[in-house]
């Protein structure tokens, strides 16, 4: 599936339910004191993370989202109920910024974790409250207290097992799909992918792993230029990068080069991740060409050599284990 990773959202809390002014007023009781309830909380905003979503695309629709406001006090000291909270669901990966500010307000990773990011409204007291031993007939109640929003920014940096990082036409996108049963667009001009494409691939009869296309970077990349750093920020959360080199250009090795520094420029810690090297297209290399030892040439496109990487990417899984 493509990737949507960017989103604008508007969120609201709601508002408090005011306090109740009322007085028990009973047949053998027409004088009875305050009896005025509390109003209810307004309902907060949650964000959680759903390990079954893994992109923003549903916010390309559906951009706002609001609680319930609570319900006003009642006599007889009856409590307004509180309203219902609302609970925006985000996969996994998650950065929640603050649209106006640029504050970071949360990062959400872990399946499961909820994050409240607007609080309702208090909910006022009624005048059952305020009755002393020398105020014993208080009309007063206070109004609840109202809700909040927030513009929330949210970007997505993927959390997948593996990225394929490679040059534009490198055959990042054949070889996803010969790996996986991703169908990503695939032709024979640069940039084909403009969005990491995302696929699973069988690991034994128990496990599997998840793989993402990263577009195509080229030289300078960490500095914006062709697709830039919009998906260099991708790579920061795989646990294994598989640079994926045109076995039949000039300078393969030049190329791994360029990658490698695009890479530590952007962020040196992606070089200490455990990385793989994969020659792609080794069916276009002429007979007798030089191949280096112990290198994994594969060819996407004719399906050799595809065993003995998905046998290194599983090794590498555990190293990323610890």
């Amino acid at each position: 599936m493509a990737l949507i990773d960017k989103a604008i959202i508007h969120v609201q809390s709601g508002d408090g339910g005011s306090g109740a002014v009322s007085f028990r007023r009973e047949k053998f009781a027409p004088k009875g004191g305050p009896d005025g309830g509390d109003g209810g909380k307004g309902g907060s905003v949650y964000l959680l993370v759903d390990p079954n979503l893994g992109t923003l695309r549903d916010f390309q629709y559906d951009r706002r989202f609001k609680a319930a406001h609570g319900e006003n006090g009642m006599r007889k000291q009856m409590f307004g109920s509180d309203g219902r909270d609302c609970t925006v669901r985000v996969p996994p990966g998650t950065l929640v910024y603050d649209h106006e500010t640029g504050e970071l307000l949360a990062d959400l990773v872990e399946p499961g974790r909820k994050a409240e990011v607007l609080k309702g409204g208090r909910g006022g007291r009624g005048n059952a409250r305020f009755a002393t031993s020398t105020r014993q007939a208080p009309r007063i109640a206070e109004q609840g207290e109202k809700g909040s929003s927030l513009t929330l920014r949210l970007e997505l940096k993927l959390l997948a097992d593996i990225g394929l990082v490679g040059f534009p036409n490198a055959g990042k996108s054949t070889l996803l799909s010969a790996l996986t049963k991703a169908q990503p667009k695939i032709a024979n001009y640069p940039f084909t992918t403009l969005s990491p494409n995302l696929g699973v691939m069988p690991l034994d009869e128990f496990t599997a792993c998840t793989i993402a296309d990263m577009p195509g970077l080229i030289e300078g990349a960490h500095e914006g230029k062709g697709l830039g750093t919009r998906f260099l920020r991708h790579i920061e959360r795989t646990r294994v990068l598989v640079f994926v080199i045109d076995a039949a250009v000039a300078r393969p090795d030049q190329e791994l080069a360029v990658l490698e520094r695009e890479l530590e420029r952007y962020d040196p810690a992606l070089l200490s991740k455990p990385r793989l090297v994969a020659y792609n297209k080794s069916d276009l290399l002429k007979a007798g060409a030089k191949r280096k030892p112990r290198a994994l040439y594969v060819s996407a496109k004719e399906g050799t050599g595809l065993e003995k990487l998905r046998a290194q990417i599983a090794k590498q899984l555990k190293k990323a284990d610890g």
